[in-house]
């Protein structure tokens, strides 16, 4: 349409170098009406767009609506599937056998506890006699070297914290014998 439009210009120009105005005249309605048509198919052009627009919305509108149809026709069909009084029986009932097994682990537990405690026991009270035994013969030795020890010795510590050491140390020997 431009291209006529500025072809018919082009025209109009040379028919009046030429002193033609009756052709002017002519091609100036025709370049008149060729604007008209321009605008009224740009309008229509417009509109037609416009339509199209309108006729996606519609679509999209309906896409949506039948998904929103869906959606409630399964979430009835959910609904109508759902027994709430069986899966509140099936919860509670998880929980009591859940808390059955719990107390049956912790008897296990304390059962093997006190087993193992037996065992404990029993190992703690013959290492005992072992220590007894080891200290009963390092004893005797330590009493029977103990007597060439000299007493007089130089040291950092004090004369009465190293017989202080001694008392304690030969108490907790006699302690340990008696056990």
């Amino acid at each position: 349409m431009e291209r006529q439009e500025k072809k018919l210009l082009g025209d109009i120009k040379k028919a009046a170098k030429d002193g033609q105005t009756s052709a002017c005249k002519i091609m100036a309605k025709d370049l008149v009406r060729t604007r008209r048509y321009s605008k009224k198919y740009a309008t229509m052009r417009t509109s037609l767009q416009a339509l199209e627009m309108r006729l996606q919305r519609l679509t999209t509108s309906q896409q949506m609506s039948t998904a929103v149809l869906e959606a409630t026709k399964a979430m009835r069909s959910m609904n109508s599937g759902m027994n709430l009084p069986g899966i509140q029986k099936v919860l509670m009932d998880f929980e009591r056998e859940s808390g059955m097994m719990d107390m049956k682990e912790e008897m296990i537990d304390e059962t093997m506890d006190d087993a193992m405690q037996d065992d404990e026991e029993d190992e703690e009270e013959e290492s005992d006699e072992v220590v007894r035994q080891v200290l009963d013969e390092i004893g005797i030795q330590l009493n029977q070297s103990l007597g060439s020890v000299p007493t007089n010795i130089a040291g950092p510590a004090s004369n009465e914290n190293a017989l202080d050491d001694d008392a304690a140390l030969q108490a907790r020997l006699e302690n340990l014998r008696r056990e």
